[in-house]
């Protein structure tokens, strides 16, 4: 009979990827005429589909019902209630694996029919398994079952003989031995047993499969390598990009050994992640075996009665395994997948968030030289690689080599990173030794590279311009920087404190020991977070740390420079770095006050950038500013305003009185004007008015008696200008004592302010 395979498939997660699909969820008729379907010797050129509150069911002589007696496949409704249905031609490797499965089938395949069930579950994505079986009937008759798992699993002969009318059945009994080699994944041991040998190879963004298949992984996400849903093993593969973004490599490993909740996390630096300590060379845990040495990491556990080993050396991780398996080798098959590239993510996508999912462009490198990558790649099929030709592969090695450093470049030491990993691979699989051969291939001797640098999830272990190796940056967490020219954040201010933090895996790609950078005073040096690696500059009131005051009228800057330490050394081979970094105080503008009995006090907030302070004006009874103004005030009756601040720092800055002058309308440049306050000090024209502690801190005062506009029984409006004033100068205190009216200065020179802040607190009768 033709091998046209019906294939049912249960998926546990909500993004689908593959093939083009026909989504359904309720009761539909599909066509197969390009793909008919032999079941139990009737062939079928039709397929009924549909749902009932529990069952999902495939007919081939009309639509299921408890009382039909058709040729149907009955199995569990889908969380979903829908499914999709795909035809698919011919797949050769897709048809080995089905006869490896059901040793009856000998034809050919010429394609395949599939139903493919969706169960949805959030963004979080779950490992397939094998949830559930599938019952076959013939006429309404239960002949067997199938079961529904992933897409590789249950496989049963559905081709088989019928009973029509009288049938004589005859026994023959067939003394005969025939001897049968091993299992398409078995090697025979000499002694007449058979037993699994496979490896498989995850290096760069290259996965070579147990069946030596290439993919490649192309976004930032965890897969799964191996899995079983019986015993809840499982390996997965976490990839992250590094110097471009869009070439992503292995960062980490993970394993759930058979029978255990707990997942083993092997990353760059031979660090192990999870709730335990490594502590020494070797340790043994409950469900698997931990060990450290040059080359990098490797754990053990036993799977299916397999040994199983997971090497990671910080670029390359090789799953190894060996041994005769309980199961079979046709269940075997079932377990590990073929990760093929068409159907990546759809069968082993385990999270599905944008971040990871998405890819990015970046401009061809153009300094590759193809030819000679080529030439570098191909060492493989040379001595002394080319003896263990026959025992793995060199192609897939080969071409992986090729893609990546085409890709990539050859930095960090990629190209021969395949090499190793194709050394290793053939040392696992075969026990053969190929020498020294890294020495004719121009590469280092082989060694987990950066073993116990431990680098920060933005950052990578790789390879410095100075041959050493560092913790730098990945590409998208330096983008921003990279775009701006920048080394790390904006100052950042506060209010009696500037910082500046610089990214420590960009001062490894410069080359710059950040120990060796200090701010003007040279005791004020970086402090590195120990988690991420940022390095912090900062000063405050209480240590300066040589910061400059400057003032020019608009604004006070604190400004500091991160330099490099001075070196005797007649040559340096490290980037000079001068940074500079500022905060400021603006200038208050122009405050205006009405005074008036309802409102007794007013309160302007300003606010620059991160600075950010009050200035409250308010009027009182009695000279101890104990009684504040609450009800009519009488012509010639002296009061007293207090001019305060609040968030400045009073050890570094001081407020200064500039003016203050009254207006009969609102506006503050309207005449008539009368001046109380000129220059800092009391108009001698006025001999009511008194001013106390100008400059002297952040607060100030002054006191007159109240008047109004002649020949205007109107509202008064006091108007004062303000300003800020570094005590660095030692010029705040306006000298009203020893310079005549008209030739006295002014603490700093006024800025005319067109757009004021209005604050109105009106008086009158």
């Amino acid at each position: 009979p033709l091998l046209n395979i019906l294939h049912l498939t249960v998926f546990m997660f909500s993004c689908f990827a593959g093939a083009a699909a026909e989504k359904f969820d309720k009761a539909t008729k599909f066509n197969l005429t390009l793909c008919p379907i032999s079941f139990y010797q009737n062939v079928y050129q039709k397929v009924y589909v549909n749902f009932t509150n529990k069952n999902f069911a495939i007919c081939f002589n009309g639509f299921y019902n408890s009382e039909s007696n058709d040729d149907c496949i009955i199995g569990p409704k889908p969380d979903s209630a829908q499914a999709k249905f795909i035809i698919r031609e011919k797949d050769s490797s897709y048809e080995a694996q089905s006869k490896a499965a059901v040793k009856t089938i000998r034809s050919s395949m010429t394609c395949s029919v599939h139903f493919d069930m969706i169960y949805l579950n959030g963004n979080l994505l779950l490992l397939f398994q094998v949830i559930s079986m599938a019952d076959v009937a013939v006429e309404g008759k239960l002949v067997g079952s199938v079961s529904l798992g992933s897409a590789d699993s249950g496989f049963a002969d559905i081709s088989g003989c019928r009973i029509s009318g009288n049938t004589k059945v005859f026994l023959f009994i067939d003394r005969s031995v025939t001897s049968t080699g091993c299992g398409e994944q078995e090697e025979c041991d000499g002694s007449g047993r058979c037993f699994t040998n496979l490896i498989c190879t995850v290096t760069g963004p290259t996965v070579i499969d147990f069946q030596g298949q290439q993919s490649s992984v192309k976004d930032r996400c965890v897969y799964s390598l191996v899995s079983d849903s019986s015993s809840g093993f499982e390996v997965l593969a976490n990839f992250q990009e590094r110097r471009r973004r869009d070439v992503s490599f292995l960062d980490s490993v993970s394993l759930r050994p058979a029978g255990s909740k707990v997942y083993f996390h092997l990353e760059q630096g031979g660090r192990i992640k999870t709730v335990l300590t490594l502590k020494s060379p070797v340790q043994q845990f409950k469900d698997i075996s931990l060990s450290k040495d040059k080359n990098g990491l490797t754990a053990t556990s036993l799977f299916s009665g397999l040994k199983m080993s997971a090497l990671f050396d910080g670029y390359t991780a090789q799953i190894h395994m060996r041994g005769r398996n309980k199961q079979g080798s046709n269940e075997l098959i079932i377990i590990l997948q073929l990760f093929n590239e068409v159907d990546l993510l759809r069968f082993f996508l385990f999270f599905c968030f944008a971040s990871c999912e998405r890819q990015y462009e970046d401009p061809v490198d153009s300094q590759i030289d193809r030819n000679l990558i080529s030439e570098q790649c191909n060492l493989l099929r040379a001595a002394p690689f080319s003896s263990c030709n026959k025992n793995v592969d060199p192609t897939p090695y080969i071409s992986a080599c090729n893609r990546t450093l085409c890709e990539y470049s050859s930095a960090d030491g990629l190209g021969c990173q395949f090499l190793w990993a194709y050394a290793t691979a053939c040392k696992l699989k075969s026990n053969i030794t190929l020498g020294r051969w890294w020495l004719d291939a121009g590469c280092s001797e082989p060694q987990a590279l950066c073993q116990d640098k431990l680098c920060s999830d933005h950052e990578f272990c790789g390879r410095k311009h100075s041959g050493k190796t560092g913790c730098l940056c990945r590409a998208l967490f330096a983008s921003k920087y990279k775009l701006s020219g920048t080394l790390g954040e904006p100052a950042v201010c506060r209010k009696n404190s500037g910082s500046i933090t610089l990214v420590g895996c960009l001062l490894e790609e410069k080359g710059i020991n950040y120990s060796v950078l200090h701010l003007n005073d040279r005791s004020c040096r970086g402090v590195m977070d120990e988690e991420n690696h940022m390095v912090t500059f900062s000063f405050d009131s209480s240590n300066t740390c040589g910061t400059e005051i400057m003032n020019n009228g608009s604004w006070i800057n604190y400004k500091n420079t991160i330099i490099t330490q001075s070196s005797s050394d007649v040559v340096t081979r490290h980037d000079q770095v001068f940074i500079d970094f500022s905060c400021y105080h603006t200038q208050p503008d122009i405050k205006i006050v009405a005074l008036k009995i309802k409102d007794n006090s007013v309160v302007q907030h300003i606010k620059s950038g991160e600075w950010s302070y009050s200035v409250s004006m308010k009027v009182y009874e009695d000279g101890a500013y104990t009684r504040a103004v609450n009800s009519g005030v009488l012509l010639n009756q002296k009061i007293w305003v207090e001019l305060k601040t609040d968030g400045l720092d009073a050890k570094t800055i001081a407020v200064v009185m500039d003016s203050c002058w009254a207006t009969s309308k609102e506006s503050h440049d309207l005449k008539p004007r009368y001046d109380l306050i000129i220059d800092g000090c009391a108009d001698p024209n006025d001999g009511t008015v008194e001013v106390e502690g100008n400059g002297a801190g952040t607060s100030t005062y002054f006191s007159f008696n109240m008047f109004e506009f002649s020949g205007n029984s109107g509202d008064v409006y006091l108007h004062c200008k303000i300003q800020l004033c570094p005590k660095q100068e030692n010029n705040c205190i306006p000298d009203c004592y020893n310079e005549p009216i008209g030739e006295r200065r002014s603490v700093r020179s006024p800025k005319t302010n067109t757009y004021p802040a209005i604050i109105s607190m009106a008086w009158g009768h």
